[in-house]
């Protein structure tokens, strides 16, 4: 028993041995010498526990074979780790949420928290032991996404019903779990219906308020947010004035002018004046579909050390939904009309959920709007009403019609001017029009300021002089906002052909418009 003055806190406790553990996967020792001193902790901010937790008692652990398949209850000690943690989980979990998180996803405590059936989480983890052929309980409960403490007595249930067996011991009390001639028979049924067993399902309903609470339309962009979103990029007062009051309407707008002025660049940065993440479920199910809605080529997720994903995470949040960054969906000409609505697998029979849905709390571009494969009529009858009522309707394989929100903003960017795309009726539902303007001689010049040192080059002006004068002004050529970029590239491959030190020249410049400008 140490001095009292050394007591450490349970937060203190786990840290510690968070520190010691080289892996999230490393378990604590479940024999006598691997069970931490529980007399160097101070559990006087902790409830008082049961008469039961109160009582020490001596025994061997159980030896369980795979022969044998049944195993007595687990010993004291790994009860009362298990126990000690679980109760810390409760204590500290919700200190451990980001600054400026408005809403998180909480942990379930039951399998009615999960707003799940029994059935649902059996079919996931029968398919799951068969896919694997024995995993522990734990493993499981990772794998699933839902917490141990609900998959534990699930899996004894599966137990009594004969459809697992217990194969080995494991660590904290748990056992390793395979599947019996029954189970597996089960287990292929299911699979014949739905070959998914990854993360459990979030239910519609969960996911209607989350939507609701992070909407975008509750979200406001200031000035400041919006010279922040777009600081890497050289835009001119006015331009950002029009953006502002169109990206806080969230409407949508029409991102229109010449190519290579930087329309797709400043669509893809909006997303980024409101500065903050989002949680959005791994999947939905909706009445027996499944619909996977996180998309890593879409979604960037949010990395944080707190989200462990060991036994000695400290966080507590419904690990069926993961944080991403506010949504950024870009779709160009490739966009056809099977990609905004539910696609089902007929290998697998999982569905696969529309871009708009994938963008909602975000921003969806349509990167050169009119040379889609579809007509223009077609794509915007699809969104008329959806932009005017910011919901939409999806239709699922089973039949069923379900609603859902329409909460994004739109960006149409385009080449063409939008006034010989649409017609008037789809023009006041998107009302903000805004120009992306060729650049003037100054901001051409600070365009090359910017791009010089990015390429390896030191700015010079008189030589940005020549060009502008040379092949712009007697050539009577327009500058647009990706030439410096450009010709900056032709410049440098040049150099690094012939070996030459990288300096901007007005031979240079000539060399890289010879060849840039040949049939421009």
């Amino acid at each position: 028993m140490t001095d009292s003055s050394e007591k450490l806190t349970p937060a203190q406790f786990l840290s510690q041995l968070k520190r010691d553990t080289s892996s999230a996967d490393d378990s604590v020792a479940a024999d006598d010498g691997g069970i931490p001193n529980f007399d160097d902790l101070d559990f006087s901010d902790l409830e008082q526990t049961n008469a039961t937790e109160q009582d020490e008692s001596e025994g061997d652990e159980e030896q369980v074979s795979a022969e044998q398949n049944d195993v007595e209850e687990s010993p004291r000690d790994h009860q009362q780790l298990n126990e000690l943690f679980e109760r810390v989980h409760t204590l500290l979990g919700t200190e451990h949420q980001q600054e400026g998180d408005v809403w998180s996803p909480p942990e379930p405590e039951t399998i009615e928290d999960t707003g799940l059936g029994f059935e649902e989480i059996e079919r996931l983890v029968l398919k799951y032991l068969m896919a694997r052929g024995a995993a522990a309980g734990r493993a499981v409960a990772t794998h699933i996404c839902i917490p141990f403490q609900i998959i534990d007595p699930l899996l004894k249930s599966l137990k009594a019903d004969k459809l697992v067996i217990f194969k080995n011991s494991a660590t904290m009390g748990d056992y390793e779990y395979t599947l019996t001639d029954l189970g597996r028979e089960r287990a292929r049924r299911y699979s014949e219906e739905c070959t998914y067993f990854g993360s459990a399902m979030v239910p519609l309903q969960d996911y209607l308020i989350a939507m609701e609470v992070q909407s975008i339309a509750k979200q406001e962009a200031t000035e400041e947010n919006l010279k922040e979103a777009f600081s890497d990029l050289i835009i001119e007062q006015a331009m950002l004035d029009q953006l502002g009051p169109a990206i806080n309407s969230g409407r949508g707008m029409f991102l229109f002018g010449y190519p290579g002025n930087g329309k797709t660049s400043i669509a893809e940065r909006v997303t980024g004046c409101f500065g903050s993440t989002i949680w959005i479920p791994r999947t939905l199910g909706i009445d027996g579909d499944i619909i996977r809605l996180y998309d890593p080529a879409i979604h960037e997720k949010v990395d944080d050390d707190n989200k462990s994903e060991g036994i000695l995470s400290m966080s507590s949040y419904d690990r069926r939904w993961v944080q991403i960054v506010r949504p950024t969906v870009v779709v160009g000409g490739e966009l056809t009309m099977e990609e905004l609505e539910v696609r089902q697998n007929p290998a697998n029979k999982l569905c696969e959920a529309p871009l708009q849905l994938k963008s909602n709390c975000g921003t969806l571009v349509i990167d050169d709007f009119g040379r889609q494969r579809m007509s223009t009529d077609e794509l915007l009858n699809r969104w008329i009403v959806p932009l005017e009522k910011r919901y939409d309707f999806l239709n699922l394989p089973s039949g069923k019609k379900i609603q859902v929100p329409f909460d994004q903003l739109i960006i149409f960017s385009t080449n063409l001017e939008p006034k010989d795309l649409v017609d008037e009726a789809f023009l006041r539902r998107i009302p903000y029009k805004i120009e992306a303007t060729n650049p003037s001689p100054d901001m051409f010049h600070q365009l090359f300021e910017l791009m010089a040192p990015m390429q390896g080059f030191q700015y010079d002006k008189g030589v940005v002089d020549y060009l502008i004068q040379t092949h712009y002004v007697e050539t009577e050529r327009e500058m647009r906002a990706c030439h410096p970029r450009d010709l900056l590239l032709q410049i440098r491959n040049f150099c690094t052909y012939k070996g030459l030190p990288k300096k901007m020249t007005a031979e240079a410049i000539d060399i890289a418009c010879s060849n840039y400008f040949t049939v421009m």
